[in-house]
């Protein structure tokens, strides 16, 4: 089967961002399959070139991985308009380079950002090949109910072509359990929930943290890490906030890892703070997180307080788990079930920086039951969201669509 992937923000491991792409084509390679990716050599976390133009091909088992990269317009991180100009440029340039490609059995589109997923629309018509649409956030909902889409007339053309496309899609797959409803009620008629996931062999326990604990100066240090954007959905301020509140326990130490439109004004809004326990690093590649991670002592996620965003399964809850670290969660919804369920950390309400600050005494001054959330995160990652499985799963579905 010969799969054509159109995604902007595609990374591979020795990349920063997001790999559940690479981890995917992977599998479906490995399987005899031949999958060509054509995105952009602009990192979507840090906004600056990953890699260069043109194409590169890797024989993976008995397939391939085709990697082409487009140009595409730098400055996305700048504004909301240089967003727009950036996603329209690749939505063009990734249409004529899919023209060049022969013999496509189905078309992969995956959204954020939504504008590509008009470049797999057409690109599936014009090859008569089946599409299928990935839904990993639901844009333009999330945009609307956080302030970044503010004007009526381009409300309702974001409404408009979100349910042109899901009606257009043979098959649409969502990553996450709270997306269903949405995307059947926009008129999405066949709908797959295939929920982000862990390598558990990428964070096998094997690799160590003092080494970078040692680079970094915080050796003796009680360390809580955030891996992730820093972007205006993150809420970073907030835990800002709940660093303030723990300046007085000098062997805490709140370290956030990423990159992000939000980042200079975070480090700014921490000076003005004096926040001394508080650490910015910047975006790592994805093979090098495991050893980040290890430095951990516990692992924080958080987003606003949007009722929206209680349908989300974030990937970093899953590499949190799956590297065996106790998770202090600051979400509603669908993942705070799942954490709860599993007893793989403590829930805090969103915007609540003095919950957060709380959180983090209770792991640090119960090291057993820290350990007992990570173990528990580990398994569930083990049993039931382990990458290759949902790759499996993945590769069933494009049987069906090709079929």
């Amino acid at each position: 089967m010969k799969i054509l992937l159109i995604h902007q923000a595609f990374a591979s491991l020795d990349e920063p961002g997001g790999t559940r792409h690479h981890e995917l084509s992977n599998y479906l390679a490995q399987s005899g399959n031949e999958v060509i990716i054509i995105c952009s050599p602009i990192s979507y976390m840090t906004g600056k070139d990953q890699a260069n133009l043109g194409i590169e091909i890797v024989k993976v088992g008995l397939g391939s991985i085709t990697i082409q990269r487009v140009r595409t317009y730098r400055a996305i991180h700048r504004s909301f308009v240089h967003r727009t100009i950036s996603f329209i440029t690749f939505m063009l340039t990734s249409f004529w380079a899919a023209l060049f490609v022969a013999d496509v059995d189905v078309v992969w589109g995956t959204s954020p950002p939504i504008f590509q997923v008009i470049t797999t629309w057409l690109v599936a018509r014009l090859k008569r090949a089946p599409l299928l649409f990935e839904v990993r956030d639901l844009w333009p909902a999330f945009a609307i109910q956080v302030g970044v889409l503010k004007n009526s007339t381009l409300i309702w053309l974001s409404e408009w072509l979100e349910r042109f496309l899901l009606k257009q899609a043979d098959c649409v797959v969502v990553n996450s359990p709270g997306f269903v409803e949405h995307v059947k009620e926009r008129g999405a008629k066949w709908v797959e929930c295939i929920p982000n996931g862990a390598d558990p062999a990428l964070f096998d326990g094997k690799v160590k943290g003092d080494r970078l604990r040692s680079h970094y100066g915080l050796e003796g240090k009680y360390v809580v890490l955030y891996a992730g954007a820093h972007g205006i959905s993150n809420d970073l301020g907030t835990v800002l906030l709940a660093a303030d509140q723990l300046k007085k326990y000098s062997d805490i130490q709140i370290v956030f890892v990423g990159d992000g439109k939000e980042k200079p004004a975070l480090i700014e809004m921490s000076a003005r703070l004096g926040l001394s326990n508080v650490t910015f690093l910047d975006a790592v590649k994805k093979n090098e997180m495991p050893e980040m991670l290890a430095m951990a002592d516990a692992c924080l996620a958080i987003l606003k307080p949007i009722p929206l965003y209680g349908t989300v399964y974030p990937n970093k809850v899953f590499d949190y788990m799956a590297a065996g670290k106790p998770i202090i969660l600051a979400m509603e919804g669908v993942i705070r079930k799942l954490v709860e369920q599993a007893q793989a950390g403590l829930i805090v309400s969103p915007g609540d920086a003095q919950g957060i600050a709380q959180a983090i005494l209770t792991l640090k001054n119960q090291p057993d039951l820290a350990k007992k959330m990570g173990g528990n995160g580990r398994r569930l990652i083990e049993d039931e969201f382990n990458r290759q499985k949902l790759a499996q799963q993945f590769l069933l579905v494009f049987t069906k669509v090709k079929s």
